[in-house]
C-alpha cells in the first residue's frame, strides 16, 4: 500500500500556496519553481539535493529555496518524512519586501544564506504563516503572520554579485532567451548550436557550465513551471500540454506527476473553479 499522501491549498487573496506532504523512499524528481519555497520539516529525515549539494533537513528545520533553484527529494529512512511548505509568489513578496524597505530575494542577484537554518524564530514563522492559510484562519491572522514571516525572512537575505558576463556567459544567456522564446516548440541540439554559432558538444558543455543542467533538462523544467502557471488561471491540461510543447495531455501528466506529485487536474481544482 502506498502510504504517500500531499494536502494542497491556495490562498486566493495572495496566491500563496501551501502544500502539507509525507513521503516514503522517493519523492520528487529534480524540479523548479517560480516561486519562493519556505518550509519545515515536521517528522523524519528529509533529503534533497540544491545548489549541488546534499542536504538533510530535520524536525524543526527550516527549508529555503530561491526561484529558479533545482531540488529533488527522498527519504533516507523507511519511516519517511512529513513537512509543510510555502510558496511565495515573487511578485507578492517583492511588493512586501519593497514597502518595508527590507530587499527582495526575488531579484536574480539575492539568494539565501543558507538553505537549512535552525532560526527558531523563522521557523516559528514559517509555521504560523502556514497554519493561517492552510487551515483558513481568516484574514487577520493570515496578515499578520505573513508580516511577521516577510520581516523575519529578510535577515536570511544575502546579495550576490550577478554572474560576470564573460562572451561565452552572454553566449548561453542568448540560448535560454531561446528556449523561452520557442518553448512550445520541438528544439534540437543542432538547431540550438547554429542559432548560436558553435558546435552541439561545446554547447551542451557551456550550457549546463552556466546553469547546472542540460539544454533538454532545463526546457522541461521551463515548460512544466509554464504549464503550472497556465493551469492555475484556468487553461485546461490538453491547451497547457499543447501550449508548452509537450506531446499531449498524458506526456504533461508524466512529467508534472513526477516534479509536483500532482496530476494537471488535481493541482488546477486547488487553484481554480475549472472541473476536469
Amino acid at each position: 500500500m502506498n502510504e504517500d499522501w500531499l494536502d494542497f491549498q491556495r490562498d486566493e487573496d495572495s496566491g500563496i500556496e501551501s502544500v502539507r506532504a509525507h513521503f516514503k523512499g522517493h519523492a520528487y524528481d529534480p524540479h523548479d519553481h517560480d516561486e519562493l519555497l519556505l518550509g519545515v520539516t515536521l517528522q523524519g529525515l528529509q533529503r534533497f539535493n540544491c545548489h549541488r549539494t546534499l542536504h538533510t533537513s530535520s524536525p524543526g528545520r527550516a527549508i529555503l529555496i530561491e526561484p529558479g533553484a533545482v531540488h529533488d527529494g527522498h527519504s533516507p529512512e523507511q519511516s519517511g518524512f512529513t513537512y509543510a511548505m510555502l510558496y511565495l509568489p515573487q511578485h507578492w513578496l517583492a511588493t512586501m519586501m519593497q514597502r518595508r524597505g527590507l530587499g527582495d530575494v526575488s531579484a536574480i542577484e539575492a539568494a539565501f544564506r543558507h538553505t537549512l537554518t535552525d532560526d527558531p524564530q523563522l521557523v516559528t514563522a514559517i509555521v504560523r504563516a502556514f497554519d493561517a492559510l492552510h487551515f483558513a484562519e481568516g484574514k487577520l491572522a493570515r496578515d499578520e503572520s505573513l508580516d511577521n514571516l516577510t520581516t523575519l525572512l529578510s535577515r536570511h537575505i544575502e546579495l550576490r554579485p550577478a554572474p560576470e558576463l564573460n562572451d561565452s556567459r552572454l553566449q548561453m544567456n542568448r540560448v535560454r532567451d531561446y528556449l523561452h522564446d520557442h518553448l512550445a516548440q520541438d528544439i534540437g541540439l543542432d538547431e540550438l548550436a547554429i542559432f548560436c554559432g558553435i558546435d552541439r558538444f561545446r554547447l551542451s558543455r557551456q550550457f549546463k557550465l552556466a546553469f547546472g543542467m542540460a539544454p533538454h533538462a532545463y526546457l522541461v523544467r521551463l515548460r512544466l513551471r509554464t504549464a503550472r502557471k497556465l493551469l492555475s488561471q484556468g487553461v485546461t491540461p490538453a491547451l497547457a500540454a499543447f501550449q508548452t510543447g509537450f506531446a499531449d495531455q498524458s506526456h504533461l501528466g508524466r512529467w508534472f506527476q513526477r516534479a509536483y506529485r500532482l496530476s494537471p487536474a488535481a493541482f488546477q481544482k486547488r487553484c481554480t473553479n475549472v472541473l476536469d
